[in-house]
Protein backbone atom coordinates (compact mmCIF):
# COMPACT_ATOMS: atom_id res chain seq x y z
CA UNK A 1 0.00 0.00 0.00
CA UNK A 2 2.76 2.48 0.75
CA UNK A 3 4.10 2.17 -2.82
CA UNK A 4 0.71 3.13 -4.20
CA UNK A 5 0.65 6.27 -2.09
CA UNK A 6 4.21 7.09 -3.10
CA UNK A 7 3.34 6.77 -6.79
CA UNK A 8 0.24 8.95 -6.36
CA UNK A 9 2.31 11.55 -4.50
CA UNK A 10 4.96 11.53 -7.25
CA UNK A 11 2.31 12.04 -9.94
CA UNK A 12 0.76 14.93 -7.98
CA UNK A 13 4.16 16.61 -7.56
CA UNK A 14 4.87 16.31 -11.30
CA UNK A 15 1.46 17.77 -12.17
CA UNK A 16 2.02 20.64 -9.71
CA UNK A 17 5.45 21.42 -11.17
CA UNK A 18 4.08 21.44 -14.72
CA UNK A 19 1.24 23.75 -13.64
CA UNK A 20 3.69 26.16 -11.99
CA UNK A 21 5.92 26.20 -15.08
CA UNK A 22 2.99 26.89 -17.43
CA UNK A 23 1.67 29.65 -15.16
CA UNK A 24 5.09 31.33 -15.09
CA UNK A 25 5.32 31.41 -18.89
CA UNK A 26 1.79 32.75 -19.15
CA UNK A 27 2.59 35.50 -16.63
CA UNK A 28 5.69 36.57 -18.58
CA UNK A 29 3.72 36.70 -21.83
CA UNK A 30 0.96 38.79 -20.24
CA UNK A 31 3.48 41.19 -18.68
CA UNK A 32 5.24 41.64 -22.02
CA UNK A 33 1.88 42.51 -23.57
CA UNK A 34 1.19 44.97 -20.77
CA UNK A 35 4.52 46.71 -21.27
CA UNK A 36 3.72 46.96 -24.98
CA UNK A 37 0.29 48.43 -24.12
CA UNK A 38 2.02 50.99 -21.87
CA UNK A 39 3.99 52.21 -24.89
CA UNK A 40 7.08 50.04 -24.41
CA UNK A 41 9.69 49.89 -21.68
CA UNK A 42 11.27 53.16 -22.84
CA UNK A 43 7.96 54.94 -22.24
CA UNK A 44 7.85 53.87 -18.56
CA UNK A 45 9.45 56.42 -16.23
CA UNK A 46 8.49 54.95 -12.85
CA UNK A 47 6.06 52.57 -11.18
CA UNK A 48 4.67 52.15 -7.67
CA UNK A 49 2.41 49.63 -5.98
CA UNK A 50 -0.13 50.18 -3.22
CA UNK A 51 -2.09 47.08 -2.24
CA UNK A 52 -3.79 46.09 -5.52
CA UNK A 53 -3.08 49.25 -7.48
CA UNK A 54 -0.25 49.67 -9.91
CA UNK A 55 0.65 53.28 -10.62
CA UNK A 56 2.85 53.90 -13.64
CA UNK A 57 4.30 57.21 -14.80
CA UNK A 58 4.75 57.45 -18.56
CA UNK A 59 6.71 59.78 -20.82
CA UNK A 60 3.88 59.90 -23.35
CA UNK A 61 0.45 58.87 -22.05
CA UNK A 62 -0.99 58.89 -25.58
CA UNK A 63 1.04 55.73 -26.36
CA UNK A 64 -0.87 53.76 -23.72
CA UNK A 65 -3.56 51.37 -24.97
CA UNK A 66 -6.09 51.37 -22.11
CA UNK A 67 -8.44 49.01 -23.92
CA UNK A 68 -5.64 46.46 -24.30
CA UNK A 69 -4.73 46.82 -20.62
CA UNK A 70 -8.35 46.13 -19.65
CA UNK A 71 -8.34 42.97 -21.78
CA UNK A 72 -5.36 41.73 -19.75
CA UNK A 73 -7.51 41.73 -16.62
CA UNK A 74 -7.31 45.24 -15.19
CA UNK A 75 -10.27 45.88 -12.90
CA UNK A 76 -10.05 49.62 -13.53
CA UNK A 77 -7.84 52.37 -14.96
CA UNK A 78 -7.62 56.01 -13.91
CA UNK A 79 -5.60 58.52 -15.96
CA UNK A 80 -4.14 61.56 -14.19
CA UNK A 81 -1.70 63.75 -16.13
CA UNK A 82 1.07 61.38 -17.27
CA UNK A 83 0.12 58.60 -14.84
CA UNK A 84 -2.09 55.56 -15.07
CA UNK A 85 -3.45 53.97 -11.90
CA UNK A 86 -4.39 50.41 -12.75
CA UNK A 87 -6.17 47.97 -10.42
CA UNK A 88 -4.71 44.49 -10.91
CA UNK A 89 -5.59 42.80 -7.63
CA UNK A 90 -2.90 40.38 -6.49
CA UNK A 91 -0.63 40.75 -9.56
CA UNK A 92 0.31 44.38 -8.88
CA UNK A 93 3.41 43.53 -6.82
CA UNK A 94 4.59 40.94 -9.34
CA UNK A 95 4.16 43.47 -12.12
CA UNK A 96 6.27 46.09 -10.37
CA UNK A 97 9.06 43.55 -9.80
CA UNK A 98 8.89 42.45 -13.44
CA UNK A 99 9.23 46.01 -14.74
CA UNK A 100 12.02 46.89 -12.28
CA UNK A 101 13.93 43.74 -13.35
CA UNK A 102 13.65 44.75 -17.02
CA UNK A 103 15.55 47.97 -16.48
Amino acid sequence: MSWEYLIILAVLVIVALVAIKVTGKHFDEEMNKLIKYLGGKDNIIDCEVTVSRFKVTLKDISLANKEGIQKLGAKGIVEIDNQLKIVFDKNARQLKKYIKDMR
